[in-house]
């Protein structure tokens, strides 16, 4: 006769409280699942139509006449945002992504992406490997699509380098308020982990659950994110090794197996 043990999964026990609705959020909740957790799924961010339509209505006019040498994108709302404009992007404009899922939403949605950070996937690490990936040719006329909030990073680093850039805001991040039972279970010490995707969500985590309580994991998607936090003032305690969800999850069940579950 003989026996089988069960391993027990990762996060059994851990009620984790996910940021965002919508697929995204269905197909984190199921990879929690997955790992024995309770997905609390709570969006706390929304998108809502930039302030200066025309703007950027004109920005994208000019980039279809090829106005633009490059185009870049930061988020995969941007692209939902060049997609509803059918916004055009002529074969002379070359596209850089700001990581993996951006690129992976500008090709679903029909666009041909020409670089892609090797390294860090976000603004900095894009930055930092444009002038290798550009043969050092200054200056280049480009559009840097970005959301209201989003620090000038990328804008501000391409201007130094010499490029003639035109920043336009595609889209305003909004907060959405958590319903309160969520918001109590939290003070409570009843949600085991938060995750953490953007500065957005991050300013939405301290705003509406500040302060989190010590004994709840904080988990943060990249190094910029967990930077953005803490100018928030929020706590980061793990941050995943890469920019994607899969990451993220590791992340909080590589702390969960190091620690007593609260």
């Amino acid at each position: 006769m003989t026996s089988t043990t069960t391993t027990p999964k990762p996060l059994a026990g851990w009620r984790v409280l996910v940021p965002r609705g919508g697929p995204w959020g269905d197909s984190v909740a199921a990879d929690l699942r997955a790992k024995g957790a309770s997905p609390v799924v709570a969006a706390m961010i929304n998108f809502a139509p930039t302030a200066d339509a025309p703007a950027l209505e004109a920005a994208l006019a000019r980039l279809a006449d090829g106005g633009f040498d490059w185009v870049t994108v930061t988020s995969a709302t941007t692209v939902d945002v060049l997609s509803a404009a059918r916004a055009v992007v002529p074969p002379t404009t070359r596209i850089a992504a700001v990581g993996e899922t951006t690129a992976a939403a500008l090709a679903a949605a029909g666009y041909a992406v020409d670089l892609v950070p090797a390294e860090d996937n976000s603004a900095r690490g894009l930055l930092e490997e444009w002038e290798a990936a550009t043969d050092g040719v200054v200056p280049l006329r480009i559009l840097t699509l970005r959301s209201e909030i989003a620090k000038p990073l990328l804008t501000e680093g391409l201007r130094r380098i010499g490029h003639q850039v035109e920043s336009v805001v595609a889209y305003r991040t909004v907060g959405i308020p958590v319903p309160e039972n969520i918001v109590a279970d939290v003070r409570d010490g009843l949600v085991q982990a938060i995750l953490v995707t953007s500065g957005s969500v991050a300013e939405q985590v301290q705003v509406q659950l500040g302060p989190i309580p010590e004994t709840t994991l904080v988990a943060a998607i990249g190094p910029q994110t967990a930077r953005d936090a803490r100018e928030y003032g929020l706590r980061v305690d793990v941050i995943a090794e890469e920019r994607t969800a899969a990451s993220l999850i590791e992340a909080v069940a590589a702390a969960a197996t190091g620690r007593p579950t609260p």
